[in-house]
């Protein structure tokens, strides 16, 4: 925060955003676009969430003039922090920010109107370099992790990592990360993004843990094993019944590309 009082203050502000998303511990979150921010429609109630806000918005846009103690300069570093989380949670789900999450781009202000090629698949994949983590989980083999919120209300929830496979959250392995709150990433982005991509919406497996003695199923998991086969099978049926046929694949059948494991009509 010391350099905002260097003689390279203007220079060190033109690019408040990079340093913002590239400070130890922001990596879950993305470059907002200015377009995005200096649209007042996106901003719409948060004026009263975030105290010298538009102060906060001024440094985020890099506009900031204005002379302060250190104290005051302070608490209004302090707030746009909170506002670019609070304007991040909404930015993510749009188009542009759900490819942002995704894919990897060149720092916007060096490329301001840089956009998604035809084929998205050229570009480095965030999400299958496991960039926000792996699901620690033994049978989900190490799938990529979604932050994600608990909760949509600020200083409520600290953000968590979902997994698609075992659709379970887990918390950050990093410190720096598990204090990030929650509301700056929302409880719908990862669900929204698989309704856009729905290619990288992972196959379901029905492999799970079952604790044995001498080789022998215990007999309340294996009973529960029984139910939770049963719902399965029900759940199975309620949707061929309408005309959806649910192929799952068995142990380690994880073939990626396969069919199996899909939703059909």
């Amino acid at each position: 925060m010391d350099d905002y009082n260097s003689e390279t203050d203007s220079d060190y502000t033109s690019y408040w955003r990079d340093w913002f998303v590239a400070t130890r511990g922001h990596e879950y979150f993305c470059e907002i676009d200015e377009e995005y921010l200096t649209d007042r429609f996106n901003l719409t109630g948060l004026q009263a969430e975030v105290q010298y806000y538009q102060y906060a918005l001024d440094l985020i846009t890099d506009v900031f003039d204005f002379d302060c103690d250190d104290d005051i300069r302070e608490q209004i570093e302090k707030s746009a922090r909170h506002l670019y989380g609070l304007v991040h949670a909404r930015y993510i789900i749009t188009t542009r920010g759900l490819q942002k999450m995704v894919f990897i781009f060149p720092s916007t202000s060096l490329v301001p109107h840089y956009s998604l090629p035809a084929n998205p698949r050229e570009q480095l994949e965030k999400y299958k370099k496991c960039d926000f983590g792996r699901c620690p989980r033994v049978f989900c083999r190490s799938h990529p992790l979604l932050p994600i919120g608990l909760s949509d209300l600020p200083h409520s929830k600290s953000v968590k990592l979902y997994c698609a496979k075992c659709e379970d959250v887990y918390s950050p392995k990093s410190s720096r990360h598990a204090a990030i709150d929650g509301a700056y990433f929302g409880t719908s982005f990862p669900h929204i993004l698989f309704q856009v991509y729905p290619a990288l919406i992972p196959q379901k497996s029905n492999e799970r843990y079952a604790p044995r003695c001498f080789g022998f199923k215990t007999h309340a998991v294996a009973a529960l094993a029984r139910w939770q086969e049963q719902k399965r099978n029900e759940q199975d049926r309620r949707l061929a019944e309408v005309g959806i046929e649910v192929r799952r694949v068995e142990g380690d059948d994880d073939a990626e590309g396969s069919s199996e494991g899909e939703l059909s009509r």
